[in-house]
Formats: structure tokens, C-alpha cells, sequence
């Protein structure tokens, strides 16, 4: 978008509010994250500032989440699961899924790209999150790229850490001719933030049951509870 007029501007801020699903106290800040070195009357009043903010900002909030959300996991295993969340691709894959490109500030050439570079786009996001943290604080700026990121998250880290559904069918089927099968028992919580309770079982037996904060995920800690009953370990995931 070139330099719009400033009623132009101030609808394209609103829509662009709208899209990503958070107000701005300070709209200056929104303004600035959208605007590319192209569109901007100097260097230092682009979104690169904000850009290396941002940066920094996201690293933090997948780093701390991943941390606490997975205390089983070894430093190798967290590092591979960041790397893979907080990149470029990632980036401009959630910038594209927000739209920013159609409310981006831009110098008259830009237009002229059949798509907007994927780097462009990758910065964008990042000078997103700078805006949101500087406008409402941490805890604002870490549900908004929360609630874009966990599920990616989870799936990552799922693959990552390998799949222990699989591992028990196998070792079941080995050595005990069965099937495991899985339970739900309970779950609580609201419906955008709900945890489920899943025991693994084989035959007439269960084993202990563990909670997830989705069925997939209490399935695979299920999974790991019953391989450590069967191999006369600690199971990792108490659920009582």
C-alpha cells in the first residue's frame, strides 16, 4: 500500500485490528510495525527497530512455553522444537494467515510483486509482536502469538520427541499378542481450553492415566505411562 490519505490510513489501521484480533491503546505503534523501509520517510521510522524487538519478544514466548509445557523434555529436544516454531518460514506463514501484506505501508515500487516476499512477510510479524508488546505489555503480546503458535507447538513437539503410541503397539503386539487401547476418563475446562484425562490399556489391564491439553497429547503421555509400568519404572505422568 502506498502513503495513504489520513482518512484511508485510519480505516486501513482498523481493519488491520479487526483481522489480528487486538486493539491498540496506541495506534502510532501499529502504524510503525507496518511500515516498511520502502513507504518510510527515514530509516529509523520503519518497522526494523521493531522488527529486532519482536524478534527477540517471540523467542522468549516459545522458549518460556515450551519449558513449562514440557518439563520431560531433554535441552536438545526444546531447541529443535524453538527452531522449528520461531523461524522465518513460521513467520511469514502467520503473517499470510493474517493478512498483513493488504494493510503493510509501502514505497510506490512495491506494488508491483505478483506476492510480497516471503522475508517482507516474515518481518512484518515479527514488528507485530514488537507493536503488542510495547502497547499492552507481556502478558498481551504472549496470548496474541499463543493463541496463533500452540497448536504448532504441540505438533512439533509431538513429532520431535517421537510417537510413543507406536512404540507401545509395537512392544504390545510382541510381546503380548494385544492391542493397547485408550480411555477417555474425564476432562475439564472451558471449550477453548480444555484437558483430557486418557489411560492406555491392554487386554483387561489399564494403566495409570495421564491429563493432556489435547486427546492427542494425553494419549502420547498415556502411552508413556504404560511403557514405564511395563518396563517397572516411574511413570512420568502422575494424573492423581
Amino acid at each position: 500500500m502506498t502513503k495513504p490519505s489520513a482518512t484511508k490510513e485510519q480505516d486501513v489501521l482498523e481493519e488491520c485490528q479487526a483481522a489480528i484480533g487486538y486493539r491498540f491503546n496506541q495506534v502510532d505503534l501499529l502504524r510503525s510495525g507496518l511500515t516498511h523501509t520502502s513507504g518510510a520517510e527515514t530509516r529509523l521510522s520503519s518497522n526494523e527497530r521493531m522488527e529486532f524487538l519482536g524478534d527477540a519478544i517471540l523467542g522468549l514466548i516459545v522458549v518460556e512455553h515450551i519449558y513449562l509445557q514440557f518439563p520431560e523434555y531433554q535441552e536438545g529436544e526444546l531447541t529443535k522444537i524453538k527452531s522449528a516454531v520461531v523461524s522465518r518460514r513460521t513467520c511469514a506463514r502467520l503473517s499470510r494467515k493474517l493478512g498483513l501484506e493488504k494493510y503493510m505501508f509501502l514505497g510506490k515500487g512495491m506494488h508491483l510483486h505478483a506476492a510480497m516476499p516471503s522475508n517482507i512477510l516474515a518481518d512484518v510479524f515479527e514488528s507485530l509482536v514488537g507493536a503488542v508488546y510495547l502497547d499492552g505489555g507481556l502478558e498481551a503480546v504472549k496470548q496474541f502469538c499463543l493463541k496463533l503458535l500452540e497448536e504448532e507447538i504441540n505438533a512439533v513437539a509431538e513429532g520431535e520427541h517421537g510417537n510413543y503410541k507406536s512404540v507401545l503397539q509395537q512392544l504390545a503386539q510382541k510381546d503380548f499378542n494385544e492391542t493397547p487401547f485408550y480411555h477417555l476418563l474425564d476432562e475439564k475446562g472451558p471449550d477453548h481450553s480444555k484437558c483430557f484425562k486418557v489411560a492406555a490399556g491392554l487386554g483387561r489391564y489399564r494403566y495409570p492415566a495421564a491429563w493432556g491439553k489435547t486427546k492427542k497429547e494425553a494419549e502420547q503421555k498415556a502411552a508413556m505411562n504404560a511403557l514405564a509400568k511395563i518396563q517397572n519404572e516411574p511413570i512420568p505422568f502422575p494424573s492423581d
